[in-house]
């Protein structure tokens, strides 16, 4: 699953352990969470919570245009 986070510009802990808990249930289906292209204080957000440790989730930079 891609969630593309490059508009996205407030999120607080709370969506972090909602990517979380998504990212288990995905990853028991044998599948990943692809957080792409989070704005810079996003990316400090995720990292803060380890997101970005969990197994199963991967953090993309913002896709480029065509």
């Amino acid at each position: 699953m891609v969630v593309d986070l490059a508009q996205l510009a407030f999120a607080d802990p709370s969506l972090m352990l909602d990517f979380a808990m998504i990212a288990r249930r995905l990853r028991k289906a044998g599948r990943e969470l692809i957080l792409r292209g989070a704005q810079p204080d996003i990316s400090v957000l995720i990292e803060y919570v380890g997101l970005h440790r969990l197994p199963g989730v991967t953090i993309a930079p913002a896709a480029t245009p065509a």
